[in-house]
């Protein structure tokens, strides 16, 4: 017998008006996956995210997490239930030292000694030993975007959504980046990675879904996605107008 998957979307769809952002998108993730979205601009990631996380909420179709229906909860019940989230612009608080930002999803959790544990594992785990009593504002930016997927992380959740992880990164820095999500993929956390970075999403070395015009277009391995003729000529043809967004490695 199949095991329940941790996340299913049932045929979502949502419109804005006379756009079509989503349509009829079904996904599996299972416990412990690791899935990556990509597409050109204005396929519907952005969309598919907010749906997942609960800030909006599908016209058609239903989503299940760990086989509850969960299509109609905000994004704090969401997180009660044990989904965690990093955005793609950084919900982390400036004006605080590193350690209060971490200190701010784990103090409900723990006791204050096991707080100071918690944080020492995740600050090992983040790369950012040393950076403790530091100002966050006065962090390179690739340390704010380990310190926000820390800071979900701190929840323990047992999905978590990333969009655009390695934004703004170097390549020594994204790949640090794509070893802490398969290290937390490992113990058993599932991930959906949303990215434009076609050499980060190689190295994640995880299922692809294509989206094109709101709907799946195509689903593989890396390998088999980059092999697909249909998926270049999109991203070729995007790339017309948008040079970014071309499905090629990323230059050192």
């Amino acid at each position: 017998m199949a095991a329940e998957p941790l996340l299913e979307t049932r045929a979502v769809s949502k419109r804005f008006g006379g756009v079509q952002a989503v349509s009829e998108v079904s996904l599996k993730l299972a416990p412990g996956e690791l899935r990556c979205i990509i597409g050109p601009n204005g396929a519907g990631k952005s969309t598919l995210f907010k749906l997942l996380l609960g800030s909006i909420a599908p016209d058609e179709g239903t989503i299940h997490f760990q086989g509850r229906d969960v299509t109609r909860l905000q994004p704090h019940e969401r997180a009660h239930l044990g989904i965690g989230v990093k955005f793609q612009n950084l919900a982390v608080y400036n004006a605080l030292t590193v350690r209060h930002n971490l200190l701010l999803p784990l103090r409900h959790q723990f006791g204050s000694r096991e707080v100071e544990d918690e944080i020492a594992r995740l600050l090992a785990r983040l790369n950012l030993v040393g950076t403790e009593d530091r100002l966050v504002g006065s962090l390179a930016h690739g340390q704010k975007q380990w310190l926000a997927i820390g800071m979900a992380l701190a929840m323990r959740p047992k999905l978590l959504l990333l969009d655009e992880p390695t934004a703004g990164m170097g390549t020594e820095e994204s790949s640090a980046t794509g070893a802490l999500i398969q290290a937390v993929t490992a113990e058993g956390v599932g991930a959906i990675v949303v990215e434009h970075d076609m050499a980060f999403v190689r190295e994640l070395k995880a299922p692809v879904t294509v989206l094109h015009y709101g709907r799946v277009f195509a689903e593989g391995s890396f390998a088999a996605i980059e092999a697909h003729e249909e998926v270049r000529r999109i991203y070729l043809g995007a790339a017309r107008s948008e040079r970014p967004r071309r499905l090629r490695n990323r230059q050192p």
